[in-house]
């Protein structure tokens, strides 16, 4: 029941930390009131400045799907314009083949009137009723004439009526179609003005739009990137005061044991490190303690550390970054790394040390060097130090592996 409590205390006091901290941010070792309400500030600035943003590229996209609209049906009618215009121009092509078809029949009558004529002046004298009465050679032939006059003269009338008759339908025809193929004509460049005159209305607004979109995304990225300064603050120093808090117990409570039994304790069940990384995070703070660095609360480097800090800045050195690798406070490390028993520790191994034998009192965290001893971040007093693993007593009775 313990064991369970202790993890449920461990999983939220996770969920409020920050998995990876900035350059700028590594520095402060505690950071102060004044210093978290002055990220606050920041991040209501850029809060106002990103919802500014956000109305003036609203009321942009609002424009712009107006103008879109506006473009959509400009185009609509310029596409129902063309199909107008190619209507009247086969009409028009229609009305010419018609027209062509009637000048070829006016043509006939042309024709058929002329060899009338030319009959009429071969034959000698005019062909009328009184020159076929005084020519004619006789009764029959006079019949022969005035029949021959009365055909001609049918075909003269039907030839006559037909020329009207073509020229005026084919005039007529072509006249209106020419006319709907101009009217059309001018009708779809009207439409192809407006519709030219509304793209490029959508366009520049697009491109306004785009602007607006490039400032606002910025402006978020600030916006996040203030919020995750003062999100930083605030948790390093909740993990900088937890840790003052568990040793500062730690060093008013008397410790009898060197290693604390195994009262089923849970950790990770992978290594995210490898053999290498873990060589490495111990040469780093080897470097560390041997540059005879300070130790301060709740620094992470590189010019100081507390103990978390140290390992902290150790494994990322070594590689291990987001998501893999958090800034977490001591008993948080204990309970997201693989345990390993003690007598099967290896360089690069982390140690915990408690005042009473349980998780959440963790108060100091190392990083196993071999042999026995160990890289650590000791006390304001000690600084960093190369020591004993058995040197502070409450030793848990398993290693972390990262």
């Amino acid at each position: 029941m313990r064991s369970r409590r202790v993890r449920v205390i461990a999983l939220s006091l996770s969920s409020l930390l920050v998995l990876s901290i900035t350059p700028a941010l590594a520095n402060p070792p505690k950071p102060t009131l004044a210093q978290i309400e002055a990220a606050k500030k920041a991040e209501a600035e850029k809060k106002k400045a990103a919802d500014a943003a956000a109305a003036k590229l609203n009321k942009a996209n609002l424009t712009l799907r107006q103008l879109v609209a506006v473009a959509n049906a400009a185009r609509a009618k310029y596409e129902a314009a063309k199909r107008e215009l190619a209507v009247a121009v086969k009409e028009a092509k229609a009305a010419t083949a018609a027209y062509n078809v009637a000048v070829s029949e006016v043509k006939a009558a042309h024709d058929a009137i002329g060899r009338l004529a030319t009959n009429a002046y071969i034959m000698g004298g005019g062909f009328t009723d009184l020159d076929s009465l005084l020519h004619s050679d006789g009764p029959q032939d006079l019949m022969d004439r005035l029949s021959t006059l009365d055909s001609l003269g049918a075909q003269n009338t039907q030839a006559l009526f037909r020329f009207k008759a073509a020229e005026v339908v084919a005039k007529e025809a072509k006249k209106a179609a020419d006319a709907a193929k101009v009217a059309q004509e001018v009708a779809t460049k009207k439409v192809e003005a407006t519709k030219i005159e509304a793209d490029a209305a959508r366009n520049a607004q697009q491109k306004e739009v785009d602007k607006l979109q490039k400032i606002q995304d910025q402006i978020l990225k600030e916006l996040l990137a203030a919020r995750k300064t003062r999100v930083t603050l605030e948790q390093q120093r909740q993990l900088a005061l937890l840790e003052e808090a568990n040793a500062s117990i730690a060093n008013n409570t008397a410790i009898y044991t060197k290693v604390w039994p195994d009262i089923g304790f849970k950790g990770r069940s992978t290594s995210r490190s490898t053999p290498e990384m873990r060589a490495k995070a111990v040469e780093f703070a080897k470097k560390q303690v041997l540059a005879r660095k300070p130790y301060i609360w709740g620094s992470e480097g590189p010019n100081s550390f507390d103990c978390s800090g140290l390992v902290y800045a150790a494994y990322r050195s070594a590689g291990l970054g987001w998501p893999n690798w958090d800034r977490l406070n001591s008993s948080l490390y204990f309970s997201y790394t693989k345990h390993v028993p003690l007598n099967q520790l290896q360089p690069g191994d982390l140690l915990f040390y408690s005042y009473k034998g349980t998780v959440n009192s963790i108060h100091h965290i190392t990083i196993y060097a071999g042999n026995g001893m160990m890289w650590e971040a000791n006390s304001k007093g000690k600084g960093l130090l190369f020591s004993n693993i058995y040197s502070i007593k409450g030793l848990m009775p398993y290693g972390g592996r990262v």
